[in-house]
């Protein structure tokens, strides 16, 4: 089915075009209809599964149906977790909006507050903003919410992760009561189910998620190695492979620079970004990586959710993730649109209880392939695909 048969307009079904998609995705082709009826949603739907687009392109529609707004004020409000997300989703509603006279503004922390400021003083349509940056906007009376028509909560189940909850509620309750509501998540735990249940009223629900936890379009497999040869493993990998571009997934931000290190003393140029490095360097970092400046990029889970790269051919984890649905969200990054892609995963013993975990949460086993001169010494069992973490077995057998 083509974008047009949803009920979009000429515009935005050119923009989508021109932005090389011609069928909608299967969240898209269920919350795009919704969105334009006006009814609140409430969606779970993966990273990569083109979520973005299934809530920027009804808004745009809606929003170019009406008038503008006054100063300082915004149309429509779309709050994500992080930075880079929020820079994200940005750049989506400015391609799709490149054929109508609409106005978007992303705003978060780590930068000069004044610009934004300014930015907002004749009103803004849509405004993409972290809480906390919205919030102080707000005391400091440089943003009012009085005409948002239309609020998205995006990545819900991640805010609530990082300690935005109180934040999410003081926003939600300085908002008009008659707008529309959206939130999407890549998971409906009980926790976004009750931020969902105070903050939107009489929603549709819908889920793609279960359906799109392994893409066929991603390969993915496994080698195992010892920790302390983990990034020779990666060196070799990367000087006997052909691989133009890979995305690396470590744990912590001194991992991330002592890897970049590592590589470099092996004739590997590699940079990392983490919330340890300013948000101007983490910028410029990805815009290089995006313009294949930068072929290897070691990053920290902030940027799992946060970096949108169309065809990246490749998802490294360094460490495996937890919990198993970081595991889903960071090879994610490659696959997209239906795209092909490749996700690889260096697997110690020490990674052993996250491996059943990430398995059981796709109900199969990830293919392992041997690497000559890296087999472990100490041997990484066979996953157990019906894994469960201690803390619920606990809870649900109680003593």
């Amino acid at each position: 089915m083509p974008f047009s048969r949803l009920g979009l307009s000429a515009p935005l079904v050119d923009a989508v075009t021109e932005a090389g998609y011609s069928e909608p995705t299967p969240i898209q082709h269920k919350a795009i209809p919704v969105v334009l009826r006006g009814d609140n949603l409430i969606a779970a739907a993966q990273t990569g599964t083109g979520k973005t687009a299934s809530f920027v392109l009804p808004i745009l529609q809606r929003l170019s149906q009406g008038s503008r707004g006054r100063k300082k004020r915004v149309r429509a409000l779309i709050i994500a977790p992080t930075r880079e997300l929020v820079v994200q989703v940005a750049d989506s509603v400015e391609r799709y909006a490149r054929h109508l006279p609409l106005t978007c503004m992303p705003m978060y922390g780590g930068v000069d507050i004044e610009p934004q400021r300014q930015a907002l003083l004749d009103g803004v349509d849509v405004l993409v903003a972290t809480p906390g940056r919205l919030l102080d906007m707000y005391s400091r009376r440089a943003v009012h919410f009085d005409e948002v028509e239309l609020l998205v909560l995006d990545e819900a189940d991640k805010m609530l992760d990082m300690g935005f909850i109180d934040d999410i509620n003081d926003i939600v309750v300085k908002l008009p009561t008659d707008r529309q509501s959206l939130l999407f998540s890549a998971t409906l735990s009980n926790k976004v189910r009750a931020l969902a249940k105070s903050a939107i009223t009489d929603a549709v629900e819908i889920s793609i998620a279960a359906s799109q936890a392994s893409k066929a379009t991603i390969s993915q497999w496994l080698t195992t190695v010892d920790k302390d040869r983990k990034s020779a493993l990666l060196s070799h990998l990367i000087q006997t492979t052909p691989w133009n571009q890979a995305l690396v997934f470590i744990e912590t931000k001194h991992g991330a620079a002592k890897l970049v290190s590592q590589l470099a003393k092996r004739g590997i140029k590699a940079e990392c970004i983490h919330s340890g490095r300013s948000q101007a360097v983490r910028e410029q970092i990805l815009a290089d990586f995006k313009d294949g400046k930068i072929r290897y990029l070691v990053a920290t889970g902030v940027a799992a959710r946060g970096i949108d790269i169309d065809n990246l051919e490749r998802v490294v984890n360094y460490d495996l993730p937890f919990p198993a649905d970081e595991y889903v969200h960071r090879i994610g990054r490659t696959g997209r649109a239906g795209a092909s892609g490749e996700a690889v995963s260096l697997v110690s013993k020490d990674d052993f209880k996250n491996l059943c975990m990430i398995e059981s949460r796709l109900n199969h086993l990830i293919e392992r392939r041997e690497v000559e001169g890296f087999a472990p010494r100490k041997v990484v069992p066979v996953s157990i695909l019906n894994y469960v973490p201690k803390a619920k077995r606990q809870a649900d057998n109680p003593k």
